[in-house]
């Protein structure tokens, strides 16, 4: 009796735990579930400090700007090791305990102007449940089983397309729809078959060079009736049929060394983007007359000086939350295009999670802060600082968990 009562009692924790692990909020690709940064949880308390945000475990690694990614059970990292090769490693998600490590040579420097932001990955990788597909920093993309790290399939874009490869190294995050893994490179937009590698099309072309190779990464949303990629070139904004690879509409988007950089923000029929001089701009999107060059046309809205740099904004309760290029944090009214307000400078670079009315910051000096999302002033609840190494990889949150990978170490933190 004693045993069927053991049994039944290990059956009644054992069952909902499994249930709860299949049923883990997941963060598998570029700025979350939505690719928006915008999630759904349970409500974060006011507080950042150690009774509330805990550490569960810190995983030493070498350098990477990929930010980490988070399946129900675990977490897959990169690095660039020794300024030699490539390393891939999946993470048990509650403990960090290593469960496969693969590596490849991958390595490069970038011009020596750009030195300082690093010679290592920056892509982050994107997960689909069987996969995990990895750019790395010299144009390949590489396919990997993610219960094993077993190599599926590889691709090198510069053979590909007889490309001179990128000058800053490879940056877009892949994105996947339907199968089909979309991602920029020094070749263009391409589209690829996620069973087989196999290239089904090219669209945007470029041939490479210091100015070939997007720094930003795609999105695909319904726009003006259609559904579409929304693209953001070295130098254009674009829509893109998902299916065939056409552009849909196409529009120069001036900025200072074609340093265009944020994930484009899809808000209804309009599209918000802002470059590092070439100020902000929306434009919305609707069907060409008859006749155009194109299916579709986009029309300014409004224009103005603000400039972000690298850091891609959140939408709360329609209004714009984005961090600036002179590294102020500020609320712009996507209607009119005005700043709400503006704060004193933080660090160079914030990623940014939103969930209801609060907003989770982290800024590459290793700082996480907590704000209330208020369009009227900057009301920040509490901040603390996480790593004394740089934090330019992007926050990841699922569930109870915060993710932060900083120059030398990845860091998990659960809520209380």
């Amino acid at each position: 009796m004693r045993i069927l009562s053991a049994l039944f009692c290990s059956l009644i924790i054992t069952i909902p735990s499994v249930l709860c692990a299949a049923d883990r909020a997941e963060w598998t690709q570029w700025r979350g579930p939505s690719r928006t940064c915008a999630i759904t949880a349970a409500p974060w308390p006011e507080t950042l400090d150690e009774n509330s945000l805990v550490e569960m475990y810190r995983v030493p690694l070498q350098s990477s700007y990929s930010g980490p990614i988070v399946t129900a059970d675990k977490v897959f990292v990169t690095e660039t090791v020794d300024k030699e090769k490539e390393v891939v490693k999946a993470l048990d998600r509650e403990t960090g305990k290593e469960l496969w490590s693969v590596e490849w040579p991958g390595a490069m420097t970038v011009p020596f102007f750009a030195a300082s932001n690093g010679s290592w990955i920056r892509s982050t990788p994107i997960y689909d449940g069987q996969k995990l597909y990895v750019a790395g920093i010299v144009d390949e993309l590489v396919a990997l089983d993610g219960a094993t790290g077993k190599e599926a399939w590889r691709i090198d874009f510069k053979k590909e397309f007889g490309t001179n490869g990128q000058t800053f190294g490879s940056v877009c995050s892949p994105l996947i729809d339907g199968g089909f893994l979309f991602v920029q490179t020094s070749g263009g937009l391409v589209k690829i078959d996620c069973s087989s590698g196999a290239i089904i099309w090219r669209s945007l072309k470029e041939e490479g060079g210091m100015m070939g190779g997007a720094f930003s990464s795609p999105v695909l949303s319904d726009v003006a009736g259609t559904r579409q990629l929304v693209v953001q070139t070295r130098a254009r904004l674009c829509g893109v049929d998902a299916e065939k690879g056409t552009e849909l509409w196409t529009i120069d988007i001036p900025s200072f060394r074609d340093m265009n950089i944020l994930t484009p923000t899809v808000i209804g029929n309009r599209i918000f983007t802002s470059s590092y001089g070439g100020g902000a701009t929306l434009y919305e999107i609707k069907k060409a007359a008859p006749g155009s060059a194109t299916e579709f046309e986009a029309t300014q809205v409004w224009k103005n000086t603000t400039e972000a740099y690298m850091s891609s904004p959140v939408v709360v309760d329609e209004k714009i939350y984005l961090h600036l290029r002179n590294k102020r944090f500020s609320c712009i009214d996507p209607q009119s295009g005005e700043s709400l307000w503006r704060t004193t400078p933080f660090g160079d670079y914030w990623s940014i999670v939103s969930n209801g009315s609060k907003l989770l910051a982290l800024d590459s000096a290793g700082d996480l802060l907590l704000i209330n999302a208020n369009p009227t002033e900057f009301s920040q609840l509490s901040s603390r600082h996480v790593s004394d190494a740089s934090t330019w990889a992007h926050l990841a949150v699922a569930d109870d968990q915060v993710f932060v990978r900083a120059l030398d170490a990845l860091i998990v933190y659960r809520w209380k």
